[in-house]
């Protein structure tokens, strides 16, 4: 191994990092980057981690969570943004990637990227439903206004009130409708107004200004509250132009909030002359009604069941007499056919005649005896010529038949069959069995298949 030449400089790993992240962090601390999101990951710490890229390179970037709170879009992969942040290196692993501080959507902007994601979002949850819309009373008596107590909107809608029915109670709540404060105080007055209750409806209200300042509406904790609300709920934020979260999850939409006071709030004179009219129809239905009771009532009066009572008594007598006449006509004509019946069976019993079914009874059976007779001893003979013939090729087959044609079986002491002559010696004893009969013999000689023999 060789030494570095003397005045050579010689850097560490760690050195080269340092002084390439000194390099880097100082040029490019503070920077625009355009590019679309990919891989993006947000693990359990909170920040969010992905790649930004274009056609040609990309590089990492990393949007900590402090920082991922004060966006007011979702970011996601795909989509394309501007942002602003520093180079920063990772010695341990010699990787550098963008620590942004801002993030923007390019082209669309936040706010209304945002808007987007969170109507999406809410209309899967089913929040924009028109089922779960209630419908407003008839009548309101009583109604929560939830807007800011020195705005426009709030005179306006107070003065309509008062034009169309100086009787009904408005309960307003304050809150701020702009501003970082205004979503949570919108909420917390949408939830206070349906604890107190008594109230038929109510009224979220603010004027025109831009997407900026309608903000606060566009919250999903407002959305949500809304949602949540047991009190019917109209939303009359801004112009008719202008359209909100909380436009898409009320029950009513009012294009202002002098409409919201037009659409919730009856017309008092129109009203009158409305109970007038329904009091007048009333009346009228009565009097037909009354009418065409008397009219029934002189129709009936009429009827000769009224007229001549004793009428429908007298066709009572008639209907029975008609009844008991057939119920006589049915008695003799039932004698008549039992009458028939008894004689039919008397005939029938005559002497002689059951004798007669007797005798025929018992020559059939005789004859079907006789039959039986013949069959099982047809029967019986063809099953005894097939037990010979078995027992014929039985008797073939049994080795005592070959022993009474003269052979015989030669076994040792032991049982064991004696087929060959090296099976015993000389002087041993074996068992000859015969037809007839065994023998006990001793072997005087054995022969081989050769010819020799021991002595």
């Amino acid at each position: 191994m060789s030494l570095p030449e003397p005045g050579r400089r010689v850097l560490t790993v760690s050195e080269l990092t340092r002084q390439i992240q000194e390099r880097l962090e100082s040029a490019f601390g503070g920077l625009w980057v355009e590019g679309e999101i990919s891989n993006l990951r947000a693990p359990g710490s909170g920040h969010v981690y992905f790649t930004l890229k274009d056609e040609n390179a990309q590089i990492r970037a990393v949007l900590f969570r402090n920082r991922l709170r004060r966006l007011r879009f979702e970011p996601q992969d795909g989509l394309h943004v501007l942002a602003f942040g520093g180079l920063e290196v990772y010695g341990p692993k010699g990787d550098y990637q963008l620590v942004c501080e801002i993030l923007e959507p390019k082209g669309l902007g936040a706010l209304q990227l945002a808007f987007e994601q969170l109507k999406a979002r809410l209309a899967a949850e089913g929040l924009f439903d028109p089922a779960r819309k209630r419908p407003l009373p008839r009548l309101s008596r009583r109604i929560g206004l939830i807007t800011s107590p020195t705005g426009a909107a709030v005179r306006d809608f107070l003065q309509i009130v008062r034009r169309r029915f100086a009787n009904v109670h408005v309960l307003i709540y304050p809150v701020r409708v702009q501003g970082a404060e205004a979503a949570g105080e919108i909420v917390q007055g949408v939830q206070e107004l349906n604890r107190l209750g008594g109230l038929d409806v109510l009224v979220l209200a603010r004027g025109g200004g831009s997407l900026e300042d309608l903000w606060a509406f566009n919250e999903e904790a407002v959305a949500r509250a809304i949602a949540a609300s047991k009190i019917p709920v109209v939303s009359a934020v801004g112009h008719e132009t202008d359209v909100t979260i909380a436009d898409f999850v009320a029950d009513l939409r009012a294009p202002t909030p002098s409409g919201a006071a037009e659409l919730v709030v009856q017309e008092k004179a129109a009203l009158l002359a409305r109970l007038a009219d329904l009091a007048a129809r009333l009346r009228r239905a009565l009097d037909q009604r009354v009418r065409r009771l008397g009219e029934r009532l002189d129709e009936l009066a009429r009827r000769r069941v009224l007229t001549d009572p004793g009428r429908p008594l007298r066709e009572a007598e008639r209907r029975l007499d008609e009844l008991a006449a057939r119920l006589r006509r049915g008695f003799a004509l039932g004698h008549r056919s039992a009458r028939q019946r008894y004689l039919r069976a008397k005939n029938a019993l005559r002497p002689g005649v059951p004798l007669a079914n007797m005798a025929h009874g018992a020559k059939v059976l005789d004859q079907l005896h006789r039959r039986l007779g013949r069959a099982a001893s047809g029967s019986l003979e063809g099953r005894r010529g097939a037990i010979g013939a078995l027992a014929a090729r039985l008797e073939g087959l049994s080795p005592l038949a070959v022993l009474a044609r003269g052979y015989s079986l030669c076994t040792l002491p032991s049982g064991e069959l004696v087929v060959r002559a090296r099976q015993v010696g000389p002087g041993e004893r074996v068992r000859v069995r015969l037809s007839e009969g065994e023998l006990g013999c001793r072997v005087e000689e054995v022969r081989e298949p050769d010819g020799q023999a021991d002595a």
